[in-house]
């Protein structure tokens, strides 16, 4: 066996094991669509090892944690593609497929090592993944996935102490990209404003609004720092910042035109009453500003409150006719059917005596049915409720990684009762519901959550 190391070539390899992930060896692999049948099986039995070790590695984050072994893998992996893609000489290409499943394999076990020596690591890059650092700060994603490799490199030559020291740089870089990434998620439209309106000197013609922008982003940034997840009240401030800065910018617009057009004081505050008497107008009253602008403001909200007030009570009243119409009806139609019901007796009594049985059965099988579903459950594993037609499974007992759509090996079992549930009501129409956690942005949640 050519170009391999003594640690790759006591690596085992356990064939037969993986065929369940088909779909994610072609993912893989990418396979060309065009290839004849026979291709396609051929390269099957020439790849198959090769492709179920590399699908385990994919799952386990063998490739990070032992980027080493994982390349020289990888570079067996490639070359042997190649030489199936050019119709090369088939047992090249199996000595070269058996060295890339060694170092797979070698990179497996490493990674075994490594997910207990990086866990720190691990978790803190997958939370930086998840507020979308590599798009948001893409220099800090790179240091930090740099030092994370060397790290990983250390680890996989044995020199634990260096490795375990990056490991610790490494998880810091992750959290600091991660939380600068929350920063820009939350406060760029805010910066953005902010940046244009020093650009427009606004400090100088609106100072007050302008300094309050600036406060707020800053008070944003501070409560992301304390608990960068708990971000309701961040993202309201950071909203807020937006706003202020806007409005600086339009106040400064609005002071240069008046500037600009020699208007005074006086001016302005006439076009403010403007203002004031049209929204007044719109209520049915005539402002007046002889004793200010608080009777007129105030005469307005309270015009604004009794039409509201109005308009409640038009809505309770329309819902009650509402109400009392669909109760008549409901009334109408139960007797309909009363009529409709004694009309059928007297013509043929048996007939409705057997629909009634007949009903009564296929309701008691249902009732049977569903009280088998509610049985297959534990209380750990889920729980299933009825909302009129809908029966619903809720699942407690399966839950994703934070960031990731994989469905691990322990809840294949769950998942085979929740099969089998299914299957006991055949003519159903089934929705499958999945939900993310509020860490990350909308956009990178929505895609998780569809996924």
């Amino acid at each position: 066996m050519h170009e391999t190391d003594q640690a790759a070539s006591r690596c085992s390899r356990r064939p037969g094991r993986f065929f369940l992930i088909v779909t994610a060896i072609v993912l893989l692999t990418g396979v060309a669509l065009t290839q004849s049948p026979a291709q396609e099986n051929l390269r099957a039995q020439l790849f198959g090892g090769a492709d179920s070790l590399l699908a385990r590695v994919k799952e386990r984050n063998a490739d990070i944690l032992a980027p080493a072994s994982y390349k020289k893998a990888m570079g067996y992996y490639n070359r042997a593609s190649e030489d199936f893609k050019q119709g090369g000489n088939l047992e090249e290409m199996r000595e070269r497929l058996g060295n890339a499943s060694l170092y797979l394999a070698k990179a497996l076990d490493i990674a075994k090592i490594g997910e207990v020596a990086f866990s720190a690591a691990m978790a803190a890059r997958t939370d930086a993944l998840s507020a979308d650092a590599p798009t948001q700060q893409p220099e800090l994603w790179k240091k930090a996935e740099e030092k994370f490799n060397r790290a990983a490199r250390d680890m996989e030559d044995g020199d634990m102490g260096s490795g375990n020291k990056l490991g610790t740089e490494a998880t810091a870089l992750y959290r600091n990209a991660e939380l600068e990434a929350i920063k820009s998620n939350y406060l760029t439209p805010a910066r953005v404003l902010l940046e244009r309106a020093d650009r427009l000197n606004v400090g100088e013609t609106a100072p007050r609004t302008l300094a309050r922008a600036r406060q707020l982003a800053i008070q944003t940034e501070e409560m992301l720092k304390q608990n960068r997840y708990d971000t309701d009240e961040a993202r309201e401030l950071a909203q807020e910042a937006k706003y202020e800065a806007a409005h600086a910018i339009a106040l400064n617009e609005a002071i240069k035109n008046m500037r600009k057009e020699d208007r005074n004081t006086e001016s302005a505050l006439l076009a403010i009453e403007e203002q004031i008497q049209r929204i007044s107008a719109s209520l049915g009253l005539k402002a007046r500003f002889d004793a200010g602008y608080e009777q007129p403001a105030g005469e307005a909200i309270e015009a604004v409150k009794e039409r509201d007030r109005r308009i409640d009570a038009d809505a309770t009243k329309m819902a009650a006719a509402a109400t009392d119409i669909h109760d008549k009806e409901v009334e109408n139609e139960n007797l309909r059917q009363q009529i409709a019901s004694m009309e059928k007796r007297v013509g043929s009594l048996t007939d409705t005596e057997k629909d009634l049985q007949q009903r009564l059965a296929t309701h008691r099988s249902q009732e049977g049915t569903i009280r088998e579903v509610e049985g297959m459950f534990t209380s750990d594993e889920g729980v299933v409720l009825r909302e009129g037609n809908k029966i619903i499974i809720r699942l407690y007992g399966l839950s994703f990684p934070s960031g990731r759509n994989t469905i691990e090996p322990q809840y294949y079992n769950l998942l085979t009762k929740v099969q089998t549930a299914i299957r006991k009501f055949p003519r159903s129409e089934i929705t499958i519901e999945g939900h993310t956690d509020a860490i990350g942005t909308d956009e990178v949640n929505q895609k998780l959550s569809e996924s």
